[in-house]
């Protein structure tokens, strides 16, 4: 099975007919060359918050499972379409959803994450000179319930895909590449041509959103180049590869990811005991904890501070509510997260005095800040962000 080529395909590549039959007509003009392609596909636009939406309307809190059931409905609407499109321009397709595949998954409602995929009926349609159109996003559990892969899974799905086929990996979308910052954030960024699995993955876990994280961590366990491009568009894009064979150059900071999807949950006035249970019955819910910061314990009594992800508030506060009285809980949700991100950073000394003082000489406040060898995040206000872009992006040719 050589010569494969796995093709993702965004919600704004695949958001209208027009598109549709575009990308169509480009995947049969590449069948040209490569004779074997599986796409996968996103929802349509909007559609997955439409239907968040939607199911808001029913209720405050809408049943995880429901839910699945309902946003895996998008991805089935975009695969047939395709097929359509294909099969109506003389090329034979196939659309298969994840029950056709037992694209099997574990884990929760919403966050599960894809153990297998039983790929004899790709292999076979791939035979027969089919185009195989692929749901992104979705599995089935052990109880044959529908699962979804959280925010961005469709870059999983075709990663896994990849994996399986020994294929080689495309995710197009309505961007030309990956930059070093989001350009519609600073005019001035400038695109990659190459990026090394763990810069990419920890500015995708960060807030970039051109790639889903756990794509990028399949990718590097099993060694999948993947290739980041505008959909249907003629441009170079960026290829995410082993930095192995890469000219890494010389720069400290490869990336500038900024989230505004954070917010920070104080409790006042805890006691010391509590923090290690507190965190453990977070963690029992899959709610990831980034940031974290603790003062000193005076008569065993601690503030402790940390960002979660605002899709995760009601239900963390819910579980702190345990620990500590609503007097004692402060929520800041007006926060955005800078992280500079680069491997030049472990063998380069000042970098985060350099960071700091950009802060100051800009009278922006930190509020919390956690770093790594390869990686200096920071919490500030949201006003603060654009020039804080602009700023770090300058100091550090970006």
């Amino acid at each position: 099975m050589n010569n494969i080529i796995v093709q993702k395909y965004g919600g704004s590549s695949v958001g209208s007919i027009e598109k549709i039959k575009e990308i169509a007509k480009n995947i049969i003009e590449r069948k040209k060359v490569d004779n074997k392609i599986v796409v996968v596909v996103s929802a349509m636009g909007d559609t997955t918050d439409d239907y968040i939406k939607l199911a808001n309307d029913i209720t405050d809190r809408p049943d995880k499972r429901e839910l699945d059931v309902l946003m895996s409905t998008g991805e089935i609407i975009s695969a047939s379409l395709l097929a359509m499109s294909l099969s109506s321009l003389g090329c034979e397709s196939i659309s298969y959803n994840a029950y056709q595949l037992d694209i099997h998954t574990s884990g929760d409602h919403g966050k599960s994450q894809i153990d297998d995929i039983d790929i004899s009926k790709i292999k076979e349609s791939l035979d027969k000179g089919k185009v195989v159109i692929v749901t992104g996003f979705q599995g089935l559990n052990d109880e044959g319930d529908v699962t979804t892969l959280g925010r961005g899974g469709s870059d999983t799905s075709a990663v896994a895909l990849a994996v399986k086929l020994n294929a080689k990996c495309e995710i197009y979308t309505d961007v030309d590449g990956i930059y070093f910052t989001d350009p519609r954030k600073y005019k001035g960024a400038k695109k990659l041509n190459e990026i090394e699995y763990e810069e990419m993955l920890e500015l995708a876990s960060l807030g970039a959103q051109i790639m889903h994280s756990r794509s990028i961590e399949l990718a590097q366990k099993y060694n999948i180049e993947v290739y980041v491009g505008l959909s249907c568009g003629k441009l170079n894009g960026t290829y995410i590869r082993s930095g192995e064979n890469m000219r890494l150059e010389e720069r400290v900071i490869t990336g500038l990811a900024t989230s505004n999807d954070v917010v920070i949950l104080t409790i006042k006035d805890l006691n010391l005991n509590k923090v290690s249970s507190l965190f453990e019955c977070i963690a029992s819910k899959n709610i990831s904890v980034d940031m974290i910061s603790q003062t000193a314990p005076i008569d065993d009594i601690v503030n402790v501070s940390f960002t979660i992800s605002k899709e995760d508030l009601n239900e963390c506060n819910q579980l702190v509510q345990r620990y500590a009285d609503d007097k004692d809980i402060v929520i800041d949700n007006k926060v955005t997260k800078v992280s500079l991100v680069g491997l030049g950073m472990k063998n380069t000394a000042g970098v985060a005095s350099k960071v700091f003082k950009i802060f100051k000489d800009n009278n922006i406040k930190v509020k919390l800040i956690t770093t790594s060898e390869i990686r200096i995040s920071c919490a500030i206000n949201s006003s603060d962000e654009e020039v804080a872009i602009n700023e770090v992006a300058k100091v550090f040719n970006i």
